[in-house]
């Protein structure tokens, strides 16, 4: 299975339309979005194309490939709106002998690991900075912003094929590979 994951749309309607271009383009089967997917809080400049009704239709229409945690700019008016569950606070991936955590990284993060065992992977987006980083025994891996990208970082998500992890621009571009084994 291949799964694209990615991170803070923040109602970018122009990114947002980028990100399932790359969507489709990849072939992937799954889409996962670590949150903040229609609003950009107060610490964030508004993003290209901020439109969160535009966001919400295009989203909707792929409703059945989606996967979300809820970010800190989520709420549950937002569930009334979407077609598909985002107030969850982290979701577990399965991947054979070890897990991915999945959550934004607002309340678990490097700072606060959630339960955790030798091999997992811990995945959050919110800091809008792409990370692949071993920590002991654990990975830590962040695909960035998908519209409000910081510390000179790209617009773009990550694939997980094969275990292996792919950092992408939006355009498709690699920026990195990150294998691990069993």
């Amino acid at each position: 299975m291949k799964w694209l994951i990615a991170s803070d749309i923040h109602g970018s309607s122009y990114y947002c339309e980028k990100l399932i271009n790359a969507f489709n383009k990849e072939r992937a089967d799954r889409m996962i979005l670590l949150g903040d997917i229609l609003y950009h809080g107060p610490r964030n400049d508004l993003p290209r194309d901020y439109a969160p009704k535009k966001v919400i239709e295009m989203l909707n229409a792929v409703s059945k490939n989606l996967l979300c945690v809820r970010g800190n700019c989520d709420c549950e008016v937002d569930q009334m709106v979407l077609d598909f569950p985002v107030l969850a606070d982290y979701a577990i991936l399965d991947l054979g002998d070890r897990c991915a955590f999945l959550t934004h990284g607002h309340v678990y993060n490097l700072k606060n690991l959630p339960p955790l065992s030798s091999g997992d992977l811990l995945i959050h987006g919110h800091t809008h900075v792409p990370a692949c980083e071993k920590l002991g025994d654990i990975t830590y891996i962040n695909p960035g912003s998908v519209s409000i990208p910081k510390e000179n970082s790209h617009n773009g998500y990550i694939t997980l094929e094969n275990r292996k992890f792919v950092w992408k621009s939006l355009d498709g571009e690699i920026i990195e590979n990150y294998a691990y084994s069993f």
